[in-house]
């Protein structure tokens, strides 16, 4: 079966979620994007406005933090770019006497998010997408299921803590090309460090 042609017609129609307008009248689907939040090993670009000695591009250490001049360390592990703005401006409050200015944050890479798919697939490794990819996805960027794989039974392993959780998907149907919308709808996205086991 050529599953890289079913999983990239299908890649298009999984993350899409229906809206409901005021009248209640459900409108066209648009895709749900999950906001970006930053993780170690990211490429940060800060620019604090009128300030150009300021701008800089950081990368995120390893625990989750970057120095900043004239407000040192910052806490970035899993924040969204504003989150660190608003701390960068309160860090900078107590330099300036009046108007404290404006900071913008913006991931220029996303290196940091990586993931690693093992097991029948026809490519396994590690893969930097850049973006939040769903299970699917990630199957689609291993090259797709081996010959013999076990796609009803799918486990993706992610640290919780100090402990490895296995999050069970069943990829069976949608893989045949007839998902229902309880197997579409219960696509997890992947987070950093997860391992996608494909028995």
């Amino acid at each position: 079966m050529a599953y890289g042609i079913l999983l990239g017609g299908l890649l298009d129609a999984v993350p899409l979620q229906a809206q409901t307008d005021t009248a209640g009248s459900t409108t066209q689907a648009t895709p749900s994007l999950r906001a970006y939040r930053i993780n170690p090993g990211d490429d940060v670009e800060v620019y604090v406005w009128g300030e150009e000695r300021l701008q800089r591009t950081v990368k995120i250490l390893p625990d989750g933090t970057f120095s900043f001049p004239l407000v040192g360390q910052v806490d970035a592990l899993n924040k969204l770019p504003r989150d660190i703005e608003a701390e960068i401006s309160r860090g900078l409050k107590s330099q300036y006497r009046e108007n404290v200015p404006q900071v913008t944050v913006t991931v220029r890479a996303a290196t940091g998010l990586q993931f690693s798919v093992a097991g029948k697939v026809r490519a396994p490794g590690a893969f930097t997408p850049g973006r939040y990819v769903n299970v699917l996805e990630a199957l689609s960027m291993a090259g797709g299921p081996a010959e013999f794989a076990d796609v009803g039974n799918v486990a993706i392993l992610r640290k919780s803590g100090g402990r490895l959780v296995a999050i069970k998907v069943r990829l069976s149907d949608v893989l045949k090309g007839n998902p229902s919308e309880r197997d579409l709808a219960g696509l997890p996205q992947l987070e950093s460090g997860d391992t996608v086991i494909v028995p």
